[in-house]
């Protein structure tokens, strides 16, 4: 069964996770959408296939048809038909999706890699550095909160180490983070929450 899980949070809100086993013509099934032969690569097509089979299993959980995906001019992804916003997340053989009914969410999904310390000056600051150390799954939960944010955020050009701050945390396997975006002479604090797996971990804001 390739969806994982379905976590409600009321009604028409929620979180999935989709682990990829099928090939391309099954997603074309379970999506009912066909892939753009601009998408080359098998895994993308894949991931993009599966993306949208997770939010058409997630709206239909919550009660409604499922109509398609558009994106707006900064890459956002959105219902046709509905003003509940969504956010989708893939690392290859995972994808995650999440739904409000009026809330803007952020989800993100990746696997711990050690490439994460090679950036971390990049994206983090310097509290977060500190506190992330040489923990490689600390420093995934940092980057998965800050991409999070920036979904949930819905514009270009935030700068992760500046703008995007998360507050020290002691690592468990799944917990709450506080958030914290800084953008046009304001801030906009955000309650996030991780869980750490064997092979991935997993951030989404809270709705």
């Amino acid at each position: 069964m390739p969806l994982l899980k379905i976590q409600k949070t009321d009604k028409q809100s929620g979180w999935a996770l989709w682990f990829i086993t099928e090939q391309e013509p099954e997603l074309i099934i379970a999506s009912g959408e066909k892939v753009d032969d601009s998408i080359v690569s098998n895994i993308k097509r894949l991931e993009w296939l599966a993306g949208r089979a997770l939010i058409k299993a997630l709206v239909e959980q919550c009660g409604l048809e499922f109509h398609g995906i558009d994106k707006d001019e900064f890459g956002k992804p959105f219902l046709k038909e509905y003003s509940h916003p969504i956010s989708l997340s893939h690392s290859y053989p995972y994808v995650a999706a999440q739904i409000d009914t009026k809330i803007e969410v952020g989800i993100d999904l990746e696997q711990p890699k050690s490439k994460l310390l090679n950036i971390a000056h990049r994206v983090l600051s310097p509290t977060e550095l500190e506190d992330a150390g040489t923990d490689v799954i600390k420093h995934c939960i940092y980057w998965c909160a800050k991409e999070a944010m920036y979904k949930a955020y819905g514009r270009r050009g935030l700068h992760f180490a500046d703008q995007l701050l998360v507050a020290p945390f002691e690592l468990m396997r799944g917990g709450d983070l506080a958030g914290k975006i800084i953008a046009n002479g304001s801030n906009r604090e955000l309650e996030l929450t991780y869980s750490v797996q064997p092979d991935y971990v997993l951030v989404h804001t809270k709705t």
